[in-house]
């Protein structure tokens, strides 16, 4: 690649005692908009955003230390809320070394710039979630040598309807005929909580008497609940929006095909008079979706998009042939997972920025923009507007710097080069502190 336009950061130290970081020389993301000229101050002491004027002013404070970003762009941290493992650690096998296997994954990803996540946990049997969801509960502490932040885990199933089952085994496969009952048995009470468990993925047709009343129950808990793997009709999927779903796992993927007739799930991205329209996650990896329906659905509902990776525990590994978590067997080319001996697509195995480059290139949207889908508004649909995924004094420091490059054929591509957790760069391009 020749690249007409470059920038990148130049070296600068810190370290655990620095209580003030001025980030000048920098773009900042905000809103639909990268802005020059200004700084950004944060606390390596209490990890937040700082309002630089009122600290200056009113105190007349001077930063610690100064870091020179180089021109590049300054964005909040990235936020994945489907991330199935990582780096040879799949999230949905228990193991001895369960905690230091989550631990490894949460120092490696933070690399490539994604400082949150919800850890993923596919359909399986009972007794697996109930031995791995304690581990990826929210973190209560803020350690920026811990990496990226379990925000809680996303139970991927196992409710789902058995037709849309994708890769997931329809063996361990329920359907709740008991109502919220069987979600307490499942995934064990004192796991049914927000803290613990973030978001629930399940089909919203499978009982018709019984899930509209799941998903009230789990939206009054503070779940987020989202509809995937699912043959829902456009007409049951609004009953579901209306009951409190507020996101789709997956849009294309998994679900009825649109139909002009009945577009299904697919539909509800048009305009609704009297009821919210949901957010909705896409794979950018140019394997899952056809880069068309990516563009079609970014048009149709701007403020609900949201790129996923959906990586499985091959992200990192060479290719090659992989056990995955119930018996079968998955074949790693490139940046394709497939079921050995067949097209069916298991998973991915790209980093979240990744994506985010395909989805800039594909859909022409300005970068500032495109870089809401994985800040801002994965933030908004988890309920951590302000906290997550924003550059306001009081925000969370999680921070990446992104150079810029453009090729000779108007490619874009962002690289991270540097990463800051709660306000102390623990990656940086020539060095890594994790």
């Amino acid at each position: 690649m020749t690249s007409s336009s470059s920038s990148s950061p130049s070296s600068s130290s810190s370290s655990l005692d620095d209580e003030m970081i001025k980030l000048t020389n920098c773009r900042l993301a905000i809103g639909d908009q990268l802005i020059s000229g200004r700084d950004l101050w944060i606390s390596s002491t209490t990890g937040r955003i700082i309002d630089q004027q009122h600290v200056f002013y009113s105190h007349s404070t001077r930063p610690s230390v100064t870091h020179d970003l180089g021109g590049c762009i300054l964005v909040p941290g990235l936020i994945d809320v489907q991330l199935n493992g990582g780096y040879g650690f799949d999230f949905s096998v228990p193991s001895d070394d369960y905690r230091e296997g989550f631990s490894m994954v949460n120092k490696q990803l933070v690399k490539t710039g994604v400082t949150s996540y919800l850890p993923t946990l596919t359909s399986q049997r009972p007794s697996v979630y109930q031995k791995a969801l304690p581990h990826l509960a929210a973190q209560t502490t803020r350690n920026p040598s811990d990496g990226s932040e379990s925000l809680g885990a996303h139970c991927e199933g196992p409710f789902l309807n058995p037709l849309k089952n994708g890769i997931h085994s329809r063996e361990v496969l329920q359907r709740p005929t008991n109502g919220i009952i069987d979600l307490e048995t499942c995934y064990g009470p004192s796991n049914l909580n927000p803290k613990t468990i973030k978001m629930i993925t399940l089909a919203p047709e499978i009982d018709k008497t019984t899930t509209p009343r799941i998903i009230k129950e789990l939206s009054s808990r503070g779940i987020v609940v989202s509809a995937g793997h699912s043959n829902a009709t456009y007409d049951e999927m609004w009953s579901a929006v209306d009951s409190g779903i507020t996101m789709v796992t997956h849009l294309f993927n998994a679900i009825a095909r649109p139909h002009h007739r009945d577009p299904g799930i697919f539909g509800i991205l048009g305009a609704q008079e009297g009821l919210l329209r949901p957010y909705y996650g896409i794979i950018a990896d140019d394997i899952h979706v056809h880069p068309s329906f990516i563009r079609v659905a970014y048009n149709a509902h701007v403020d609900g998009t949201i790129l996923v990776s959906d990586a499985m525990s091959m992200l990192g590994l060479p290719d090659g042939i992989y056990n995955w978590t119930n018996g079968e067997v998955i074949a790693k080319k490139g940046g394709r997972l497939t079921l050995r001996d067949t097209d069916t697509i298991a998973g991915s195995c790209v980093t979240l920025v990744e994506c985010l480059n395909n989805f800039i290139n594909w859909t022409g949207a300005p970068i500032a923009s495109a870089l809401r889908t994985v800040t801002e508004t994965p933030a908004k649909m988890l309920g951590l507007e302000g906290v997550k995924g924003a550059l306001k004094p009081g925000a969370d420091a999680d921070l990446v710097v992104l150079s810029e490059a453009i090729n000779g054929g108007g490619k874009i591509t962002l690289t991270v080069e540097r990463v800051y957790k709660f306000g102390v760069e623990v990656f940086g391009k020539h060095k890594a502190k994790l």
